[in-house]
Protein backbone atom coordinates (compact mmCIF):
# COMPACT_ATOMS: atom_id res chain seq x y z
CA UNK A 1 0.00 0.00 0.00
CA UNK A 2 1.03 3.61 -0.47
CA UNK A 3 2.98 5.44 2.62
CA UNK A 4 0.61 8.19 2.34
CA UNK A 5 -2.76 6.15 3.16
CA UNK A 6 -0.78 4.10 5.65
CA UNK A 7 -0.13 7.38 7.43
CA UNK A 8 -3.97 8.41 7.11
CA UNK A 9 -5.22 5.17 8.61
CA UNK A 10 -2.79 5.55 11.59
CA UNK A 11 -3.87 8.44 12.23
CA UNK A 12 -7.22 8.25 11.83
CA UNK A 13 -7.11 5.28 14.52
CA UNK A 14 -5.07 7.29 16.99
CA UNK A 15 -7.50 9.88 16.60
CA UNK A 16 -10.51 7.04 18.08
CA UNK A 17 -12.35 7.80 14.53
CA UNK A 18 -13.28 4.82 11.96
CA UNK A 19 -12.12 5.05 9.10
CA UNK A 20 -15.43 5.60 6.40
CA UNK A 21 -15.76 5.11 2.50
CA UNK A 22 -17.53 8.26 1.80
CA UNK A 23 -16.41 10.03 4.76
CA UNK A 24 -20.71 11.41 5.41
CA UNK A 25 -21.02 13.82 8.59
CA UNK A 26 -23.46 16.22 9.28
CA UNK A 27 -21.42 19.21 7.88
CA UNK A 28 -21.67 16.93 4.42
CA UNK A 29 -24.98 16.82 4.94
CA UNK A 30 -25.62 19.88 5.86
CA UNK A 31 -23.52 21.29 2.66
CA UNK A 32 -25.11 18.87 0.47
CA UNK A 33 -28.97 20.19 1.44
CA UNK A 34 -28.16 24.02 1.24
CA UNK A 35 -26.65 23.37 -2.30
CA UNK A 36 -29.73 21.10 -3.68
CA UNK A 37 -31.75 24.33 -2.04
CA UNK A 38 -29.39 26.82 -3.84
CA UNK A 39 -29.69 24.67 -7.44
CA UNK A 40 -33.58 24.85 -7.19
CA UNK A 41 -33.92 28.34 -5.96
CA UNK A 42 -30.97 28.94 -8.97
CA UNK A 43 -33.76 27.29 -11.35
CA UNK A 44 -36.39 29.12 -10.30
CA UNK A 45 -35.13 32.13 -10.24
CA UNK A 46 -33.20 31.50 -14.33
CA UNK A 47 -36.65 29.95 -15.16
CA UNK A 48 -38.59 33.19 -14.26
CA UNK A 49 -36.10 35.81 -15.50
CA UNK A 50 -34.17 33.99 -18.40
CA UNK A 51 -36.28 30.53 -19.63
CA UNK A 52 -40.03 32.07 -19.35
CA UNK A 53 -38.74 34.80 -21.97
CA UNK A 54 -36.99 32.80 -23.60
CA UNK A 55 -40.27 30.76 -24.15
CA UNK A 56 -42.29 33.86 -24.91
CA UNK A 57 -39.57 34.76 -27.51
CA UNK A 58 -39.92 31.14 -29.12
CA UNK A 59 -44.08 31.29 -28.78
CA UNK A 60 -44.48 34.44 -30.48
CA UNK A 61 -41.39 33.29 -33.41
CA UNK A 62 -43.95 30.23 -34.10
CA UNK A 63 -46.64 31.80 -34.23
CA UNK A 64 -45.44 34.61 -36.57
CA UNK A 65 -44.33 31.62 -38.75
CA UNK A 66 -47.65 29.86 -38.32
CA UNK A 67 -48.53 33.16 -39.67
CA UNK A 68 -46.59 33.36 -42.38
CA UNK A 69 -47.07 30.23 -43.75
CA UNK A 70 -50.89 30.51 -43.77
CA UNK A 71 -50.47 33.77 -45.35
CA UNK A 72 -48.17 31.96 -47.72
CA UNK A 73 -50.65 29.19 -48.13
CA UNK A 74 -53.54 32.09 -49.13
CA UNK A 75 -51.18 33.58 -51.41
CA UNK A 76 -50.79 30.55 -53.29
CA UNK A 77 -54.45 29.73 -53.30
CA UNK A 78 -54.87 33.09 -54.91
CA UNK A 79 -52.38 32.60 -57.07
CA UNK A 80 -53.48 29.34 -58.16
CA UNK A 81 -57.16 31.30 -58.64
CA UNK A 82 -56.26 34.01 -60.76
CA UNK A 83 -54.07 31.73 -62.74
CA UNK A 84 -56.86 29.43 -63.61
CA UNK A 85 -58.66 33.19 -64.08
CA UNK A 86 -56.33 33.88 -66.40
CA UNK A 87 -56.32 30.63 -68.20
CA UNK A 88 -59.96 30.76 -68.13
CA UNK A 89 -59.55 34.36 -69.94
CA UNK A 90 -57.08 33.03 -72.47
CA UNK A 91 -59.79 30.43 -73.58
CA UNK A 92 -62.04 32.80 -73.48
CA UNK A 93 -60.21 35.14 -75.89
CA UNK A 94 -59.77 32.35 -78.24
CA UNK A 95 -63.34 31.45 -78.55
CA UNK A 96 -64.06 35.30 -78.91
CA UNK A 97 -61.32 35.62 -81.40
CA UNK A 98 -62.49 32.54 -83.06
CA UNK A 99 -66.19 34.51 -82.92
CA UNK A 100 -64.81 37.78 -84.47
CA UNK A 101 -62.91 35.85 -87.21
CA UNK A 102 -66.37 33.85 -88.05
CA UNK A 103 -67.79 37.19 -87.99
CA UNK A 104 -65.79 38.81 -90.27
CA UNK A 105 -65.84 35.81 -92.78
CA UNK A 106 -69.72 35.78 -92.70
CA UNK A 107 -69.35 39.87 -93.25
CA UNK A 108 -67.01 39.33 -96.15
CA UNK A 109 -69.13 36.76 -97.51
CA UNK A 110 -72.72 39.07 -97.31
CA UNK A 111 -70.47 41.84 -98.81
CA UNK A 112 -69.33 39.26 -101.79
CA UNK A 113 -72.42 38.67 -102.26
CA UNK A 114 -74.27 42.05 -101.98
CA UNK A 115 -71.24 43.02 -104.49
CA UNK A 116 -72.06 40.25 -106.83
CA UNK A 117 -75.87 40.97 -106.94
CA UNK A 118 -75.11 44.50 -107.86
CA UNK A 119 -72.92 43.13 -110.53
CA UNK A 120 -75.61 41.20 -111.47
CA UNK A 121 -78.08 43.44 -111.46
CA UNK A 122 -75.74 46.18 -113.17
CA UNK A 123 -75.26 43.59 -116.03
CA UNK A 124 -79.08 42.73 -116.19
CA UNK A 125 -79.92 46.56 -116.49
CA UNK A 126 -76.72 47.13 -119.23
CA UNK A 127 -78.39 43.67 -121.22
CA UNK A 128 -81.88 45.46 -120.73
CA UNK A 129 -80.92 48.50 -122.47
CA UNK A 130 -78.79 47.04 -124.87
CA UNK A 131 -82.14 45.03 -126.07
CA UNK A 132 -83.54 48.49 -125.76
CA UNK A 133 -81.03 49.72 -127.97
CA UNK A 134 -81.07 47.03 -130.29
CA UNK A 135 -85.04 46.46 -130.44
CA UNK A 136 -84.72 50.65 -131.10
CA UNK A 137 -81.85 50.61 -133.41
CA UNK A 138 -83.94 48.06 -135.96
CA UNK A 139 -86.87 50.19 -135.59
CA UNK A 140 -84.83 53.16 -136.63
CA UNK A 141 -83.63 50.83 -139.41
CA UNK A 142 -86.94 49.08 -140.39
CA UNK A 143 -88.10 52.74 -140.94
CA UNK A 144 -85.04 54.06 -142.59
CA UNK A 145 -85.41 51.08 -145.47
CA UNK A 146 -89.35 51.90 -145.43
CA UNK A 147 -88.61 55.23 -146.49
CA UNK A 148 -85.97 54.08 -148.67
CA UNK A 149 -87.96 51.50 -150.14
CA UNK A 150 -90.90 53.77 -150.38
CA UNK A 151 -88.73 56.26 -152.43
CA UNK A 152 -87.32 53.67 -154.43
CA UNK A 153 -91.23 52.24 -154.96
CA UNK A 154 -92.31 55.76 -155.65
CA UNK A 155 -89.07 56.16 -158.47
CA UNK A 156 -90.42 52.65 -160.26
CA UNK A 157 -93.97 53.30 -160.04
CA UNK A 158 -93.06 57.06 -161.14
CA UNK A 159 -91.03 55.08 -163.87
CA UNK A 160 -93.93 52.68 -164.93
CA UNK A 161 -96.48 55.47 -164.31
CA UNK A 162 -95.43 57.71 -165.95
CA UNK A 163 -96.79 60.32 -164.41
CA UNK A 164 -96.01 62.22 -161.06
CA UNK A 165 -97.74 61.18 -157.86
CA UNK A 166 -98.38 63.02 -154.94
CA UNK A 167 -97.24 61.86 -151.43
CA UNK A 168 -100.90 60.98 -150.48
CA UNK A 169 -100.65 58.27 -153.22
CA UNK A 170 -97.20 57.15 -152.56
CA UNK A 171 -98.00 56.48 -149.08
CA UNK A 172 -100.98 54.58 -150.00
CA UNK A 173 -99.13 52.41 -151.75
CA UNK A 174 -96.20 51.77 -149.70
CA UNK A 175 -98.52 51.06 -146.87
CA UNK A 176 -100.18 48.53 -149.43
CA UNK A 177 -96.64 47.25 -150.24
CA UNK A 178 -95.63 46.19 -146.56
CA UNK A 179 -99.18 44.98 -145.73
CA UNK A 180 -98.64 42.01 -148.91
CA UNK A 181 -95.09 41.87 -147.23
CA UNK A 182 -95.73 41.74 -143.62
CA UNK A 183 -93.28 42.93 -140.86
CA UNK A 184 -92.25 39.90 -140.13
CA UNK A 185 -89.93 39.95 -142.97
CA UNK A 186 -88.57 43.07 -142.25
CA UNK A 187 -87.45 42.63 -138.73
CA UNK A 188 -85.99 39.41 -139.34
Amino acid sequence: MNLYIKAGLILATAEGMTPRLFDLDMQLLHDALLTLIAVIALFFFASYFFFNPAREFLKKRQDKIKSELDEAKESLDNAKALRSEYEQKLRDIDKEAEAILSEARRKALDSEAATIAKAKAEASGIIERANTEAELEKKRVADDVKREMVSVASAIAGKVIGQNMDTEVQGKLVDDTLKEIGDSTWLS
